[in-house]
């Protein structure tokens, strides 16, 4: 609610109410007789507070045509609403949309102590912001660097691993970890990954030597002679392709996607529906009301869009509109995001946009004011940093940080206050209308990378035409052998690219035990061959997602050490650490080697 007092203006309830407290049961049987009962619980309620307007019913908002048009509709709200008396009935139903069936003792009782309570009575639990960072393959030869190098960092991780002990035991007792398999949906609980905020993913399917390795594991530290591969364990296929989309799946609620998530609104093909009620100052004694209604032909290009109206009034002491949403059967998880984006047509007043956290009807809720520009469609970010806490138009100064992970309804409201006795500049008694076609999250720009994908070069060579395979990698050359290996590595890139979270994708040439530190060549098309250190691609991993300049990029990266010449680094003078932003700053968007593919297709 928003006043600057919960003192009830004279009414035929405020009328009752001095002499209700401190005497609950004499109340409870004056307003439980079944006069009351016949009067109030067995009448209909015909006015929906989600409205259809009466143009052609070409656009289905989720309630079927038939159940509405069964109703009684709404007229117009009266340009009159200052000169009506205080509604009981409006009143009643108000609190029935948000509360449900009431007890009317127990419901009168209940709104007694609403308003002789100074605060309110569920705190909001604080957050932790800082953001986890899960490994996943973490004890592999590039995951298991990953940890390392992140942890030198101070930064929190998560690993994703199949073998607990196995990962006790190499990354150690304390490592906070997921038990679970990317080729197994069921496996990635949803609960695991809660306060995820970034992804390395270093999960590649095994491929080892046909006769097996070396006691010291030679041929697979050195990554330069060829010995006759196969693959080991599940096959490309679950691993690169259904693994990559299960991963992509179970991580995207936690990190983000890049044009944020839609809570309310019409875009293109997609819909999302809100339990809209109007909560406007009849519930203190007022006489202004408001609706939500959806204008099928109203938004800026000419479909669907919701419409928050009405009439506002400061009889009675009252002063605001308002229409708020019921309280989410799941709570909504903002966390990957910075703030909610309202795209609407704006009419010239300030209003304000509510956010709560808790699931008590009368709360504090955080809050933002927004000024809007009259006959614009615009669009309009409002972070969370700028939300304050608000009891009943006043700031709650002890009150918790606002909680994003935890949202449980939205509210927007025109006001004749702003906060702690402060009058809206924009406010004007009567009519108003403030069509509204969306409420999404956004991530604020710069955008950074979510998900790092540790790739490989080579995926759109098989099939690309004129191609010297005597030249190419064991890997171009064996493809359809080893279970088309760099085709799903391929797909399972698609995957990532088509997901909306901001990615990097990087692409090693063959991977060698050698220490990080020579000079590197980072390219883009998937031409090039060559030799890099598992742990250089380490470092690049946690560097990208750092870096503005690797958001949504591909790119392939070696040393300029040849196959021939071991790289060796001197301890006691070690070469200087990479600033990677200097090679990130010269990779282009689009470029992924499938352009060549593109324009001469070959059947697969």
């Amino acid at each position: 609610m928003d006043c600057l007092s919960m003192q009830i203006s004279p009414s035929p309830l405020s009328s009752s109410i001095p002499n209700l407290q401190g005497s609950a049961s004499h109340f409870g049987r004056k307003f439980s007789n079944r006069s009351l009962n016949r009067q109030l619980l067995s009448s209909p309620f015909p006015k929906p507070f989600l409205q259809l307007d009466d143009r052609p019913q070409s656009f289905v908002y989720r309630q079927s045509l038939a159940s509405l048009s069964s109703r009684t509709k709404r007229g117009p709200i009266s340009a009159e609403a200052g000169q009506q008396s205080w509604d009981f009935g409006r009143f009643f139903r108000t609190i029935y949309f948000f509360n449900g069936p009431p007890s009317p003792a127990k419901f009168f009782e209940s709104l007694i102590e609403k308003l002789s309570s100074p605060s309110p009575s569920k705190p909001v639990n604080n957050m932790d912001n800082s953001g986890i960072v899960l490994v996943a393959g973490a004890t592999g030869g590039v995951g298991r660097r990953v940890v390392d190098i992140l942890r030198k960092k101070g930064l929190p991780v998560r690993v994703l691993v199949r073998n607990e002990e196995k990962a006790r035991k190499m990354l150690g007792p304390d490592i906070d970890l997921i038990v679970g398999d990317i080729t197994k949906e069921s496996t990635l609980v949803p609960e695991y990954f809660k306060g995820v905020r970034k992804v390395i993913n270093a999960v590649s399917v095994i491929v080892g030597p046909k006769e097996g390795d070396t006691p010291d594991r030679a041929k697979y530290s050195q990554g330069i002679k060829f010995f006759e591969p196969e693959i080991k364990g599940d096959s490309p296929e679950k691993v690169e392709y259904i693994g990559m989309k299960n991963l992509i799946n179970a991580v995207k609620g936690s990190v983000g996607l890049r044009n944020g998530k839609l809570l309310f609104g019409f875009e293109d093909n997609n819909s999302r529906e809100l339990a809209w009620g109007a909560l406007d100052d009849v519930v203190m004694g007022g006489v202004s009301e408001s609706t939500f209604q959806i204008d099928r032909r109203g938004s800026e290009i000419g479909g669907p869009t919701g419409v928050f109206k009405g009439v506002v009034s400061t009889a009675n002491n009252g002063g605001f509109t308002s229409i708020r949403t019921k309280n989410f059967s799941v709570p909504e998880d903002l966390s990957a995001y910075d703030g909610l984006e309202l795209r609407l047509k704006g009419d010239g007043r300030k209003y304000k946009l509510i956010i709560r956290t808790s699931s008590d009807w009368d709360t504090v809720g955080y809050t933002a004011s927004f000024d809007t520009v009259a006959g614009q469609w615009q669009s309009i970010r409002l972070p969370f940093s700028s939300l304050r806490p608000i009891f009943r138009a006043r700031t709650v100064s002890d009150a918790p940080p606002f909680d994003p992970t935890n949202v449980l309804s939205l509210q927007l409201m025109f006001s004749k206050f702003e906060y702690d006795g402060k009058l809206n500049p924009t406010f004007v008694e009567g009519a108003f209308e403030l069509p509204l076609s969306s409420i999404r999250t956004y991530i604020k720009d710069p955008i950074r990378p979510r998900f790092v994908h540790v790739g490989s070069a080579g995926v759109t060579r098989p099939d690309r035409p004129g191609l010297d395979l005597s030249k190419q990698p064991p890997a171009v050359r064996l493809n359809k052998e080893l279970g088309f290996i760099l085709t799903f590595k391929l797909k399972g890139e698609d995957l990532l690219r088509e997901s909306g979270i901001p990615y990097a994708i990087v692409r090693p040439c063959a991977l060698t035990e050698e220490p990080a530190g020579a000079d590197l060549i980072f390219e883009q098309g998937d031409n090039i061959t060559g030799k890099i250190s598992r742990e250089e691609i380490a470092r690049i991993c946690v560097a990208a997602l750092e870096s503005t300049y690797a958001c949504d990029k591909t790119f392939e990266v070696k040393s300029v050490i040849p196959f021939s010449e071991p790289f060796t680094v001197d301890p006691e003078n070690p070469p200087p650490e990479k600033d990677y932003d200097i090679y990130f700053k010269t990779l282009k968007d689009g470029i992924t080697g499938k352009e060549i593919l593109e324009q001469s297709p070959v059947p697969v």
